[in-house]
């Protein structure tokens, strides 16, 4: 889970900071692309509903602190990832449309 979260939080900077993307993950073509976008957003969903789990176990005294606070960061850090590449593609397609042919 700890390295989960490490890689997850060294994309995201990567991201925020516009730094390269580790080579696995670098989409080299459109279907490649789509690809990755699919496995991002499968990734994300995970986390949300792993999130939600671990919170609703902590609740009933299943699950501890530390889980809890893990699941719970795991899918913070994942919404955001989303939420960065969404505005990143809004802001690719008002480039393009802003694009004189």
């Amino acid at each position: 889970m700890a390295e989960s979260i490490s890689r997850l939080l060294a994309e995201a900077r990567a991201l925020a900071g516009g730094g390269p993307r580790p080579a696995e993950t670098a989409p080299a073509s459109g279907e490649e692309f789509a690809r990755f976008l699919e496995q991002e957003l499968e990734h994300a969903a995970d986390a949300l509903r792993k999130g939600e789990e671990v919170a609703t176990a902590g609740l009933l005294g299943r699950a501890s602190t530390r889980e809890v606070v893990e699941a719970v960061s795991a899918a913070e850090l994942a919404l955001r990832r989303v939420t960065a590449v969404r505005d990143r593609v809004i802001a690719a397609y008002q480039e393009i449309m802003r694009m004189q042919i």
